[in-house]
């Protein structure tokens, strides 16, 4: 079980690698002995993702209740035979997360194959089950031996997912909206300009300073990874506000190479000297 445990870990780590640069960067600059569960979260919830988001050809709902099947089967058993399951419940187990984080998630996932456009108050829940809850997720990891402190950090964890997540929704206006007719802002995309625009961006720009005071909080060992992640998204909005909201519907905005070096390098300057 040892070995089949070890593999189980490493198949979310070359996943998290396989799907994300910035994440997996983020990840390398935890200190070691958290990284393994953090990857655990990761791959988990991107195979979820990749149900709802990819396999258009195949009945998406049968999936996602397979998937959902086995993991609450894989809990509770200690144990499965699809490998990234296997790592997310041994995280699960090793570091208490609880079923209301993992119900809101896999609910979240639903709506993706159910809705196409949000009220606010739907929003609201979709943005707590599809991000806020894994950045919970991953505060559990941190911190699943003080309770108080976890308590401490659960509004800024739930700021920084949401705003990582409204940050997503601009990011991915294209494809969400034209190749797949979600449309998960409160306005119509077809008359998307740069009030609705500006107004999501000051949104966001609210989150991300609510969260903040949370990632100063955070132990050294883990903060110079979340604060690569927090600069990564603010450099990502940035550059999102400089852009017409047009270009939204016919491109994706990106964070180029030589920047996500100098995050790093700023990252890891004002991680050393508290400087966050």
């Amino acid at each position: 079980m040892d070995l089949y445990r070890k593999n189980s870990l490493k198949c979310s780590k070359v996943t998290t690698h396989s799907y994300s640069t910035s994440f997996s960067l983020g990840i390398r600059m935890l200190k070691k002995k958290y990284r393994p569960g953090i990857y655990a979260v990761y791959g988990f919830v991107r195979f979820a993702d990749e149900i709802v988001d990819t396999f258009f050809k195949q009945n998406q709902e049968i999936l996602l209740a397979e998937f959902t099947f086995d993991t609450r089967k894989a809990i509770e058993r200690g144990f499965s035979t699809n490998p990234v399951i296997d790592s997310f419940q041994w995280a699960v187990r090793k570091y208490q997360i609880e079923s209301e984080l993992i119900d809101a998630f896999l609910y979240s996932m639903e709506l993706d194959l159910k809705k196409k456009d949000y009220s606010r108050e739907e929003l609201k829940t979709y943005i707590y089950g599809s991000a806020e809850v894994v950045g919970l997720m991953c505060l559990k990891v941190f911190y699943h031996k003080e309770p108080a402190k976890y308590e401490e950090l659960v509004y800024p964890a739930r700021k920084l997912g949401e705003a990582f997540q409204k940050v997503n929704f601009l990011r991915d206006t294209k494809d969400d909206f034209k190749n797949k007719g979600r449309s998960y802002l409160s306005f119509d995309y077809e008359k998307f300009d740069a009030e609705a625009k500006n107004e999501i961006e000051n949104e966001i720009a609210f989150d991300f300073s609510e969260a903040l005071p949370g990632i100063r909080k955070l132990k050294r060992q883990v903060r110079f990874g979340v604060l690569l992640a927090y600069l990564y998204y603010v450099k990502l909005l940035v550059i999102i506000r400089k852009r017409p909201p047009e270009t939204l519907l016919s491109e994706r905005c990106r964070v180029p190479g030589y920047l996500k070096i100098g995050l790093l390098v700023r990252a890891g300057f004002k991680n050393l000297f508290n400087l966050v």
